[in-house]
């Protein structure tokens, strides 16, 4: 049963609770909101490895008060590195660590997803009740009234209760239902290529092999990415080719280490070891897809967050990035209007930037795999254009975007 939470206005009701989903109902509580979180695994969980929280997210994330957690399970990394695939020669190189901070105001960090989804669900409870996380819980329908929304929401034991909200987020995800209840089926697009992930332990590699560096090995048809967490006991690491006639998307499918290390033979020693220290069982693979920006994210008091309205390849590390920045700017917005003219303002803001960030996920989709004289006039121009890159992503504060104050 949902309880209705302590805040003065609201309840502001959430389908999905992943990174996006939580962050917003954190936002919103900050805003004053009553918040109700519907998940519908049977617990707020994360599935797969690292991820990469650039200074446009960690700037969110001390906005809430989160900075001595977040430092408590991130690892910062020294700088990232593009290497030649079979050489291993640093074809550009940025400084990150505090050059970083000092550049932007804010750390850029390597965390476990499963790290950081349980730090937002622990502060999500020191909310008190302003905001409710429920479990098990589906949201399988809406209907918009003059005082809001009404949601339908399906337990695991097969009851259903109605819910009543001034306004509904769908944060669940590429495959949003609420998305699809409002637009129709809108079908993703398969992008050509598979992924392989691991997380390898540090103690089935070489004694002293772990660089607090993250590293983007470019090569033809394919690349391979990997960098520490959890204070580099763990090295996450993502391998991407190019494939035809296997479409499977799934974050739990299991991928065979074999087909994995022909995908990768001859390429640098570095990445065989990596790929070796891979522990049986512990691989996954699933393919890309993508949709094209969508020209309207809602209607009424109803909208869309994160992967539900700019799923984008993992090609800039800014996918959940960009649904941390969502979900500022949603909550500004919303305790600034009425919901219909705060959802409306929120997705102006934030339309235009997400599909910009999709667009460059796929070009760098593109850039990664070159090969011959394409990838020479790459690498000659990779370390200037990196940088403005960057500076446009990391400079970004979702926190005052809302405000006017810098956009």
């Amino acid at each position: 049963m949902v309880v209705q939470g302590s805040g003065s206005k609201g309840p502001v009701l959430i389908a999905g609770g992943g990174i996006g989903g939580l962050t917003a109902a954190l936002c919103l509580a900050r805003a004053g909101f009553a918040v109700a979180v519907f998940e519908q695994a049977a617990e707020f969980g994360e599935l797969g490895g690292g991820i990469q929280i650039s200074p446009n997210g960690s700037r969110v994330l001390h906005h809430l008060g989160l900075a001595r957690e977040l430092e408590a399970i991130a690892s910062r990394p020294a700088g990232i590195e593009f290497r030649s695939w079979r050489s291993g020669k640093v074809i550009s190189a940025a400084p990150l660590g505090e050059a970083c901070v000092a550049a932007y105001g804010f750390p850029y960090c390597h965390v476990h997803r499963g790290d950081l989804l349980r730090m937002l669900v622990e502060a999500a409870r020191r909310e008190g009740g302003a905001i409710a996380l429920h479990a098990n819980a589906k949201v399988t329908g809406f209907g918009q009234t003059g005082d809001g929304v009404q949601v339908a929401v399906a337990g695991g034991a097969g009851e259903a209760v109605t819910r009543q909200g001034v306004s509904l987020v769908g944060a669940d995800g590429i495959h949003s239902q609420v998305r699809e209840a409002l637009f129709g089926p809108l079908a993703a697009r398969f992008t050509g290529n598979v992924a392989w992930r691991a997380v390898v332990p540090a103690t089935r590699l070489p004694k002293g092999w772990v660089r607090p560096v993250g590293a983007v090995w470019w090569g033809p048809g394919r690349h391979f990415v990997h960098y520490p967490v959890r204070g580099g006991a763990l090295v996450n690491c993502v391998a991407v080719v190019e494939k035809a006639g296997w479409e499977v998307e799934s974050w739990t499918e299991r991928g065979r280490h074999g087909e994995l290390k022909a995908e990768f033979a001859g390429w640098h020693k570095e990445i065989q070891v990596l790929i070796d220290g891979m522990a049986p069982g512990a691989l996954y693979k699933w393919a890309l897809h993508d949709r094209a920006p969508m020209p309207r994210w809602g209607k009424g008091a109803v909208t869309l967050l994160g992967d539900a309205c700019h799923p984008m390849l993992p090609f800039m590390a800014q996918g959940a990035v960009s649904a941390i920045e969502d979900a500022a700017v949603l909550a500004t917005c919303l305790a600034g209007s009425a919901p219909s003219a705060g959802l409306k303002r929120y997705e102006g803001l934030r339309r235009r930037r997400t599909a910009l960030m999709q667009r460059q996920a796929r070009r760098n989709a593109r850039l990664f795999h070159l090969a011959g004289l394409p990838a020479w006039l790459r690498d000659r121009t990779a370390k200037l254009a990196s940088g403005r890159i960057m500076d446009k992503l990391y400079r970004y504060d979702a926190v005052t975007a809302a405000a006017g104050r810098a956009a």
